[in-house]
């Protein structure tokens, strides 16, 4: 709804990656580094980590979009706990290759005459493993496994892995030796700094055509990289809430003040909260289910402050569907049902 009031070409702030928005912080620059050198290797894997919104998947995206789409074979694989065999058929799904009801010698045949095919036309094979902290030993031995094809001394696959900061951990467990062996090249990807946080929100504003409209005070940047902590998917989460704020408030800038008047109903929303697990309420209430007089009164405050909350959000739902409303009435009387019947 706030694009058009701001008059945007898109939401600038979507959760989904993107590589139109990729930004180059330090940290994304030289992750992007690392990749290009290991993509000169040619072989092996690619170690990318970062917490959980820090933007590996859009980092890789905006790589691939770098390199010639017709000499790029790349496929998306989101690790869960697969055995042995799971992985391999999820490997070839990927790929849009046949893997029911297919032994595993039968998978790897496919794999390898697929691979070899792609490496004869000049193509190069990319697979990208998302989530790669919960792969199992077995898994990760099965994809080390596919390293192993080769044509001409060169691999056949090159294989990213993208995990959390605790991937960097499973890497040093005895079960990983091998893996470690092929890595050619690995990064951990932080969080934006406070200057990097408002050039990576201007980024993604200017992207979609803005003007300086809304504006934004110094000390609302810095509360907004306060709250997030530089992280880019919670800034997008952010920036999209107060943005509909201000198309709710009808506000043309943004200070410290409606940032912080955001971030409360953000903290104040049931989907985000439970009662027990809210600072200061005790987590294990007494037995029989009751609580003290301390915890009951903080409680009540809490209730409160999720009414006010949903009382700031009834109003937006409010506009929005008057809003939606009035186009689909402007609609109606531009094409009326009589033409439409008339037209069939």
């Amino acid at each position: 709804m706030y694009e058009d009031y701001y008059r945007f070409s898109a939401k600038p702030f979507q959760l989904n990656p993107d590589p139109r928005f990729f930004f180059g912080s330090k940290g994304h620059k030289r992750a992007m580094a690392y990749l290009d050198y290991g993509l000169s290797l040619g072989e092996g894997f690619i170690v990318i980590t970062g917490e959980v919104g820090a933007g590996k998947t859009t980092l890789v995206r905006n790589l691939f979009r770098q390199l010639e789409a017709h000499n790029l074979v790349a496929a998306q694989l989101v690790s869960t706990q697969l055995d042995a065999e799971d992985t391999l058929r999820s490997v070839a799904a990927s790929f849009g290759l046949e893997h029911e009801g297919l032994t595993k010698s039968a998978l790897l045949k496919n794999l390898e005459d697929f691979l070899a095919a792609a490496a004869r036309q000049g193509k190069r094979a990319l697979l990208v493993v998302d989530e790669a902290q919960n792969l199992t030993p077995r898994a990760v031995e099965e994809l080390r496994m596919l390293s192993n094809f080769q044509n001409n001394e060169r691999s056949l696959i090159q294989t990213f892995l993208l995990g959390q900061p605790e991937f960097r951990g499973i890497l040093q467990s005895p079960d990983m030796q091998q893996l470690r062996q092929r890595v050619v090249a690995s990064y951990h990807l932080g969080p934006l700094d406070a200057d990097e946080t408002r050039g990576y929100i201007e980024h993604r504003l200017r992207t979609v055509g803005w003007q300086g409209n809304p504006g934004f005070d110094d000390e609302a940047f810095v509360a907004l990289h306060r709250f997030t902590g530089g992280i880019p998917r919670r800034l997008n989460t952010t920036c999209d809430r107060l943005l509909l704020f201000g198309f709710l408030e009808e506000k043309s800038n943004f200070g410290e003040a409606e940032i912080n008047e955001v971030i409360a109903d953000l903290k104040n929303e049931v989907a985000h909260q439970d009662f027990y697990g809210a600072p200061g309420i005790n987590s294990h209430p007494q037995a029989g289910g009751l609580l003290n007089h301390e915890d009951s009164a903080r409680l009540a405050q809490r209730i409160d402050q999720v009414e006010r909350s949903v009382n700031r959000i009834l109003p937006i739902v409010r506009k929005i569907l008057y809003t939606v409303s009035e186009r689909q009435q402007s609609a109606d009387e531009e094409n009326p049902p009589e033409q439409n019947e008339a037209a069939h």
